[in-house]
């Protein structure tokens, strides 16, 4: 295979799949490693590709870019569902139940909305019109505040209404998970406002399918420490799912 086709199939496989790993490159190619690592390398160096640990993924924004909702709705949605029915199944009736923003939180929103009666706070007008047709009859309590780029309610007005409630679980959605950063957001208002939800429930639980990981925003959320559990998907690579069960009590990884 011609290098340019390498190139090409390269390039189709790290956008229907977020992050592959060099072997498995090597493996579909029918080429060595050696050869995989020096496409990457020109890739790379085109500003096509950036290098992660054992394999590569799609080039990072600017750590302030914020894609929209629509976009990101139509990214990963396989993962983002197996994440959602996961996440679900640790939720009972009559808890109180914190979701915020997100293309991943909307869709778990959907699957919540089938499920048992419970009690909603979210900042998401998306996750809020997942519930209008509840079965369950379910309440959803919706912060007021300024509106993202990614259809969050943030600001002054969101961090004040969530402050002033108790979560049972928090589902926190998030735009990147990096080793040193941690959870991240490129916008810092709905960092503070995520935070504030995370203060006030018993337990956090990231939703975020595996192409978030090495993706860093300006604003910091939390460290891997300070939540209680992770639902990922299977496609998230292996040392980066040894670096996360480290660090965070519980991650569950989506069949």
């Amino acid at each position: 295979m011609l290098a340019a086709a390498r190139h090409s199939a390269i390039l189709d496989a790290v956008h229907a799949e977020g992050i592959v790993k060099v072997a498995d490159l090597a493996q579909r190619l029918g080429v060595s490693t050696v050869t995989i690592r020096r496409d990457i390398d020109a890739l790379s160096d085109s500003g096509l590709l950036t290098r992660v640990h054992g394999g590569v993924m799609a080039p990072s924004e600017g750590g302030s870019h914020e894609p929209g909702f629509a976009l990101k709705s139509t990214q990963n949605l396989e993962a983002k569902e197996a994440i959602a029915r996961e996440a679900a199944s640790l939720v009972a009736e009559d808890m109180a139940v914190g979701i915020t923003a997100g293309s991943t939180t909307w869709v778990l929103a959907k699957a919540l909305a089938a499920g048992p009666r419970i009690t909603v706070l979210t900042n998401s007008v998306r996750a809020m019109e997942a519930f209008d047709a509840s079965p369950s009859g379910s309440t959803v309590l919706l912060t007021g505040g300024q509106r993202t780029p990614s259809d969050a309610l943030v600001g002054p007005l969101a961090t004040a209404s969530v402050r002033r409630l108790h979560l049972d679980v928090l589902f926190l959605g998030v735009h990147g998970m990096d080793e040193r950063a941690g959870f991240t957001t490129p916008n810092l208002l709905e960092a503070e406002t995520n935070q504030a939800f995370a203060a006030t429930a018993r337990r956090v639980v990231v939703v975020a399918d595996h192409s978030k990981w090495g993706v860093q925003g300006i604003g910091s959320i939390c460290g891997f420490d300070d939540v209680d559990a992770l639902v990922t998907d299977g496609a998230m690579p292996a040392h980066a799912l040894g670096i996360l069960t480290e660090r965070i009590p519980t991650v569950r990884v989506a069949p």
